[in-house]
């Protein structure tokens, strides 16, 4: 069983900017709020970046922060159900780290979300469950995905570099400790460069 994270940054290492809300998910990050230009790449589709797109495809469960599933801060004070509309694009259980407890919501297309309160290590064990033989996606957002570097337990890390500064914001590596990479392999387009790294332990 692999543990993978895909993560698009910029080229400074920012995977959103600051003063995110509902209306503007990824705050100031240089577009329109929604990671349209971070995130280019991705609407360009299987065609463009065949093999990103299939290797993302293969994790059976998935970990994302309370940030990474919506806005909502606190208590949950309303039915929010992510930021993917009835059918997520997961099709499968979804662990979200949170202080705060919440039945499971199911959602059209085999997803449901799962709400984990006792800290990354429990997400990361229900997933393995979940998971079976299949793979098992960190998928953000940074701040998440550095809890995971930090404590070891991520296998291999695929960034999305897209080609542009942010200069501030939510950023990749803050926190974690220094990592030996192995580089598998890299592909550059004119929207993104692809980085795929084993994590060596």
């Amino acid at each position: 069983m692999t543990v993978t994270c895909d993560l698009t940054i910029t080229l400074d290492g920012y995977a959103a900017g600051h003063r995110q809300t509902e209306q503007r998910p990824f705050g100031d990050d240089g577009g329109d709020g929604w990671g349209d230009r971070l995130h280019a790449w991705y609407g360009e589709g299987r065609e463009v970046h065949p093999a990103e797109f299939d290797r993302m495809l293969t994790a059976k469960a998935f970990i994302m922060g309370r940030n990474m599933f919506g806005p909502v801060r606190g208590p949950w004070d309303r039915p929010w159900t992510g930021w993917w509309g009835d059918e997520p694009p997961y099709h499968g259980p979804v662990f979200v780290l949170t202080h705060h407890p919440r039945d499971p919501q199911p959602m059209a297309g085999g997803t449901t979300f799962h709400f984990v309160t006792d800290g990354i290590e429990a997400a990361m064990e229900r997933a393995r469950e979940a998971a079976g033989d299949g793979g098992i996606s960190v998928h953000g957002g940074a701040t998440t995905v550095n809890q995971y570097l930090a404590a070891g337990l991520i296998d291999e890390l695929r960034l999305h570099v897209s080609p542009f500064t942010l200069g501030a914001g939510v950023r990749l590596f803050d926190g974690v400790p220094p990592l030996n990479l192995e580089q598998l392999d890299a592909r550059s387009t004119p929207s993104v460069t692809h980085l795929r790294y084993r994590v060596l332990r």
